[in-house]
């Protein structure tokens, strides 16, 4: 490695360096900037809380266990609703692939149904399954399962045509241009996909609970703003941000052994 690619190198890490070490202070700032407005008076701490009282709020629950129970719930539900999503999504996709009259049918509904609100959905999916997990996880699919049936249908129509045209004439089947060609290139484009929809995974799972739901952090959310227990809607709301970012990083891993 020559001179110039060690400096190169060095340069690139500290870089990376100064870039950790602006996030945690801009984090570290914004922390204590909250604190000492709220213990100075500038913000009612009642309404807007403050980490203090975040920190003894999430003790206590720890203490008696509920918000494991809570938490887990929540997870469940998320783990539940993406699995589905990536296979329906997937299944749908080699569906409307597999026949051109079925994707010229559907397509349009589909791309209806991608944008619509689902929150407009999720009251109405209550009334029609109930007031239980069930809805929820169907909520939370129907904000994700469409726009990723688009996408990796997509995906697939623009696989390259040379290689397809190849296996057919090695004699290959419509089965073997799916598994061989068609899949292989769409596979960056569904991990993609699935990279976004953990996300959307939660956000469907705290709508449903915000409407459905006897459990769960969006069940917290929504019962602390009603008595006005902000330390639980602020807790909640600072415990999905770590769910959201360790739920990434899983699904970034698994791009990483798979490509």
């Amino acid at each position: 490695m020559s001179a110039i690619q060690m400096h190169y190198l060095k340069q690139m890490k500290r870089l990376k360096y100064k870039i950790t070490l602006a996030r945690i202070l801009l984090f570290a700032g914004f922390i204590t900037l909250w604190e000492v407005a709220a213990y100075a008076g500038w913000i009612d701490d009642f309404i807007f809380s403050s980490p203090s009282r975040i920190i003894k709020t999430l003790f206590a629950m720890i203490s008696d266990g509920s918000i494991f129970y809570h938490t887990a719930v929540t997870v469940a539900e998320t783990g539940i609703s993406f699995a589905l999503i990536v296979l329906l999504g997937v299944g749908t996709a080699i569906l409307l692939w597999s026949s051109k009259t079925i994707s010229a049918v559907l397509e349009p509904y589909l791309v209806l149904l991608n944008s619509l609100p689902k929150s407009a959905l999720a009251p109405m999916i209550i009334v029609w399954l109930g007031n239980n997990a069930k809805a929820i996880i169907v909520t939370a699919i129907s904000v994700g399962v469409f726009g990723t049936i688009l996408n990796i249908y997509t995906s697939f129509t623009e696989t390259d045509s040379d290689k397809i045209l190849l296996i057919q004439t090695l004699g290959g089947s419509r089965k073997n241009i799916l598994t061989k060609v068609v899949l292989p290139a769409s596979l960056k484009t569904i991990i993609s996909n699935m990279k976004v929809n953990i996300g959307l995974s939660l956000v469907g799972v705290i709508i449903g609970e915000f409407l459905a739901a006897k459990a769960g952090l969006g069940y917290l959310i929504i019962y602390g703003s009603q008595v006005f227990k902000m330390d639980w809607v602020a807790m909640s709301i600072v415990i999905l941000c770590i769910l959201s970012v360790i739920l990434f990083k899983i699904v970034d891993f698994i791009e990483k052994i798979v490509l």
